[in-house]
């Protein structure tokens, strides 16, 4: 009886030690997306950019197999914390993929500092500070920060439009602060000139005041809204009558905007705009990355053409399968060889190269727009410009780029020259 106890309990032990390697294999990703709030429809179409990736890996990386475990947010920095301390203190992964909002990613930043042996791969939040200040050793950015999304369309308005005073709305928070910024920078280095720059709280539903205190005697107003936002302004601002010229945001004429109901967004057509991807160029990868999203997800549970949430989401997790198959998904020694891989690759993102600077953020290409109207009628964004290789600095000197400081409600501000 003492011999056979002994077989069972080595037999009981093998098929415990045969279920942990199995359940090594195993890698858990976590995904962070604002699938509450005023920005749900940005944070689902997130989700899809992230689930095509996954797909195209067979979901597998680096020989493991990947269980995704979704935390859903509403676009505040203490939503974000909640649901990442869920994954990683309750479900345990090991990566997280994730926020979508500026103020999220600021947070996240934070958090991640407190867990160094889990690593974060923004979304696509957008706020400056995210990886200028402070930033975290274990927090990777694949895409560009906000102002780096408004580089040349400062320029663009001001020469190609010849626009030379115009007036901001935006959502008080800090990617557009971040958006603003980049504006300013380049339409006032020109000698722009910005009347007023007017904020609203995210998820306003009541745009009468804001729309009854826009000034009369400016070129063109920048639309620095999203989701929700977005649509109630352009709703209200067509039953007032509004006929200014409009500047798109960059998440102004997202495609979550763009294929609303209504005619509403009509009132985009024409409208000029900045950001890292333009719907209608003809570059190979991007046609064939929009027809994999596409083939992907059937018509009512998708875009006509993927937001660049999605974009974001599918290249952050297209560069974290890259490098889990470069390092044979170890994740050993803090994931030093799989931070040093991220470090350094060069992602070639069907919305163009990108690579990551010393504080882990994205180095790429910015896309100069107009909304058309297409032959089917439906909306899109084309392409008139593009510039490569656009850093946080936007091409100043790093010195001179510091002494601007912080992007807020009124800085930077308007001046001919931040040398």
């Amino acid at each position: 009886m003492k011999a056979k106890s002994i077989q069972l309990a080595a037999a009981a032990a093998a098929i415990a030690a045969a279920g942990a390697a199995v359940e090594a294999e195993t890698l858990k990703v976590g995904a962070l997306a604002t699938l509450e709030g005023t920005y749900t429809s940005l944070g689902e179409d997130g989700m899809r950019g992230l689930r095509l990736a996954l797909s195209q890996a067979s979901n597998m990386a680096g020989g493991r197999e990947i269980e995704l475990i979704v935390g859903p947010t509403d676009a505040t920095p203490d939503s974000a914390v909640r649901a990442a301390r869920k994954l990683v203190e309750q479900d345990g992964v090991e990566l997280v993929i994730g926020p979508l909002s500026g103020s999220e990613g600021i947070a996240i930043r934070d958090y991640s500092k407190t867990q160094p042996h889990v690593t974060f791969i923004n979304g696509i939040s957008g706020a400056q500070e995210t990886t200028y200040v402070t930033p975290s050793e274990n927090f990777f950015r694949f895409n560009m920060d906000g102002a780096q999304w408004s580089a040349g369309l400062g320029e663009y308005i001001y020469d190609e439009k010849g626009y030379r005073v115009i007036a901001t709305i935006g959502e008080d928070y800090s990617f557009v602060y971040t958006q603003v910024l980049g504006l300013v920078l380049g339409f006032c280095q020109l000698g722009g000139e910005v009347a007023e720059r007017l904020w609203v709280p995210l998820g306003t539903k009541d745009f009468s005041s804001i729309i009854a205190a826009l000034p009369d005697d400016v070129d063109a107003i920048y639309l620095g809204l999203g989701g929700g936002d977005a649509v109630n302004f352009l709703n209200q601002y067509q039953q007032a009558g509004g006929e200014a010229n409009l500047i798109g945001g960059t998440i102004m004429v997202d495609p979550t905007v763009l294929s609303t109901e209504g005619t509403a967004k009509n009132a985009l057509i024409g409208v000029p705009s900045s950001g890292p991807q333009a719907d209608t160029w003809d570059d190979p990868d991007w046609r064939a990355y929009v027809q994999a999203y596409i083939d992907e997800f059937p018509p009512d549970q998708r875009f006509p053409s993927p937001s660049l949430l999605a974009t974001g989401y599918y290249n952050a997790t297209t560069a974290a399968v890259s490098c889990l198959n470069e390092v044979g998904g170890d994740l050993s020694d803090g994931h030093a060889a799989f931070r040093s891989c991220l470090s350094d690759l060069v992602l070639d993102a069907p919305n163009g190269s990108i690579h990551l600077d010393h504080n882990r953020q994205a180095i790429g290409t910015n896309f100069i727009m107009e909304t058309v109207q297409l032959d089917d009628g439906s909306l899109a964004n084309e392409m008139v410009g593009m510039i490569e290789n656009v850093n946080q600095t936007l091409g100043l000197d790093p010195d001179a780029f510091a002494k601007i400081g912080a992007p807020g409600r009124e800085n930077p501000a308007c001046t001919t020259s931040y040398e």
